[in-house]
């Protein structure tokens, strides 16, 4: 079992909770060493007497207060217990607050809280408390030789303290260049609004803090394991030369970006609206055996294949047979004409039928 760091009691009232405290977070980064390049030699750092140079052991080391220069008053564990034996053996619950109103940029640092011998009833009693009413203690608590503000929060059956920063140690956001919510630079459009929506919900999904490890960490492992398989341990990779990016445009269709993102292909008119977008035009559909068969009853017959082209002699037989017929047809027209001047009255009043000529043109062609 982990070692506590810190003992003492949580204090509401006149109610006393005695609790230990232990780290609720670790590090899991790479422990990488600094090694001399020449030799690759660990390198080590030395805790030395800056007066006589020699190196000084963690028992012989103390704090001390700079109060002039180099004059310090010298302060012990105890005397700092001492200042103030109360804030520093307790956690002051000065308020309680909903959760909701204390900004996550606060949050600093969790710890967890244990009850302490025979403070299960009562450590249980503040829990359960919490739980009820919806809301989180702010408390004072001086952790090694620094009071912090803190928040004690109930985390399934376990009170969790998590140290907060006070409002001077948040840097203000004045000398950032952040747009404005009515900036005409950043004027987002309904239809950007609509589809950033979409992919929002198509990303949502339950939070379950098991599937998310640090992969950059696993591929750095990998990179390492490579170099031993190819002893390679003592190569050191130089970067590649830098190629030229092109230059990019201010310009950004974040329509494309997210109908990219939704899985849709970007149109080159992606900011227009849907309405002005044409249909594409349909097949033509394959004539099917009904058809062929209703061709046959009716009498529509599908038209038949184009021919090759003829070639030259036999286009310019059919030339000379064109013309010749072309003269014929001229005589016969201008004999009809003549014929049927004097009917102009009665053509006018009671043209062909078009059901007549269809016979004759039949009987004509037989």
């Amino acid at each position: 079992m982990a070692r506590s760091m810190w003992k003492g009691a949580i204090s509401f009232g006149l109610v006393h909770i005695p609790v230990e405290m232990y780290p609720a977070a670790s590090d899991q980064g790479l422990d990488l060493s600094m090694l001399d390049r020449r030799d690759f030699a660990p390198i080590g750092f030395k805790r030395y007497n800056k007066a006589t140079g020699k190196e000084v052991s963690w028992d012989d080391i103390v704090k001390g207060y700079e109060y002039s220069d180099g004059e310090y008053v010298v302060l012990s564990d105890e005397d700092l217990r001492r200042a103030n034996p109360e804030a520093t053996q307790t956690i002051d619950i000065i308020a309680f607050v909903n959760a909701e109103q204390v900004p996550l940029i606060y949050y600093e640092q969790p710890y967890y809280l244990a009850p302490g011998k025979g403070g299960d009833k009562v450590y249980a009693l503040l829990r359960e408390t919490l739980r009820d009413v919806g809301k989180i203690g702010i408390a004072n608590v001086v952790i090694r030789v620094k009071q912090h503000l803190a928040a004690l929060v109930c985390v399934g059956d376990t009170i969790v303290l998590n140290t907060l920063r006070y409002p001077d140690e948040i840097r203000p956001t004045d000398e950032l260049k952040i747009p404005a919510a009515d900036s005409k630079a950043a004027q987002v459009t309904e239809k950007e609004l609509q589809m950033a929506r979409a992919l929002v919900e198509g990303m949502s999904e339950k939070w379950k803090p098991q599937q998310y490890h640090d992969t950059y960490r696993e591929d750095v492992m990998a990179l390492i394991k490579k170099k031993i398989a190819a002893n390679q341990t003592k190569t050191l990779t130089e970067p590649e030369p830098e190629e030229e990016k092109p230059a990019k445009s201010n310009v950004i269709d974040l329509v494309s970006l997210l109908q990219a993102s939704l899985g849709k292909k970007p149109s080159k008119a992606a900011a227009d609206d849907d309405d002005d977008d044409e249909p594409p035009p349909r097949k033509a559909r394959k004539p099917s055996e009904d058809d062929e068969d209703t061709d046959k009853d009716t009498g529509n017959r599908p038209p038949p294949r184009a021919r090759k082209a003829p070639s030259h002699a036999a286009t310019h037989a059919s030339a000379k047979r064109t013309s010749a017929g072309t003269t014929a047809a001229k005589s016969a027209a201008t004999k009809t004409a003549a014929k049927t001047a004097a009917k102009k009255t009665a053509a006018k009043a009671a043209p062909k039928p078009a059901a007549k000529a269809a016979p004759a043109r039949r009987r004509k062609a037989a």
